[in-house]
């Protein structure tokens, strides 16, 4: 693999490599799809239609993660973004981390948690990579340069990463601060952002119910 993808980008950012794991899979699963999403739109590959995503570029990108999600697209009838980014997060997910080790990025351990849960621990080899990728996302967001003069794959990167609040990249300080800033690098990325953005606060509000209705039984 000799340039990262945008979704490949999204996953190191999400790992922590001091323990050897991905926090929060159901997270980085959303995190993913939006980054496959959004490097697709970037690339040319699929653009918005009435609200829906529609193919709209020929041939294949040589990456086999976007390259799987575009055949899907293709073969099915035209969803709404947020749809798209929900559908098979875990596979698409899999199928990155599968990716990533065989090119030697991650070495991919599995097993069972307590015997009975399987789990799936990327090891990150080279953590400068997961350094060069946050000091990017700090530039990105805190940087001089205008939004519309920054990079469109790093203005995405930093707007997916605010999406989700990737713990330790973007903080919820960042997020009210750079408000302003946020929403006008989410423009560059396209329609998949705000649609993960939408999905993401989903999840939380789900999950805080369900935490608090346990906390009250």
């Amino acid at each position: 693999m000799t340039e990262l993808s945008l979704p490949a980008k999204a996953y190191l950012l999400a790992c922590d490599v001091g323990k050897n794991k991905l926090r929060d899979r159901r997270r980085a699963g959303l995190l993913i799809r939006g980054a496959a999403l959004t490097d697709l739109v970037l690339r040319g590959r699929v653009a918005d239609a009435d609200g829906r995503v529609a193919v709209s570029g020929a041939g294949q990108t040589g990456d086999l993660v976007l390259d799987e999600m575009l055949a899907e697209i293709a073969a099915e009838s035209p969803g709404k973004w947020k749809w798209w980014v929900r559908k098979d997060a875990r596979g698409t997910l899999e199928a990155l981390e599968s990716q990533l080790d065989t090119a030697g990025v991650i070495e991919l351990k599995t097993g069972r948690t307590l015997g009975l849960f399987p789990s799936r621990r990327p090891n990150v080899r080279d953590t400068a990579t997961v350094d060069r990728l946050r000091a990017t996302v700090d530039q990105t967001l805190r940087g001089p340069s205008p939004a519309s003069d920054v990079d469109a794959s790093d203005a995405a990167l930093t707007a997916l990463a605010a999406a989700v609040e990737l713990k330790g990249v973007v903080s919820g300080k960042d997020r009210r601060q750079y408000k302003d800033r946020i929403e006008e690098l989410t423009e560059r990325g396209g329609d998949a952002v705000p649609a993960l953005r939408k999905l993401f606060r989903e999840l939380r509000a789900v999950r805080a119910s369900a935490a608090a209705s346990s906390g009250g039984s």
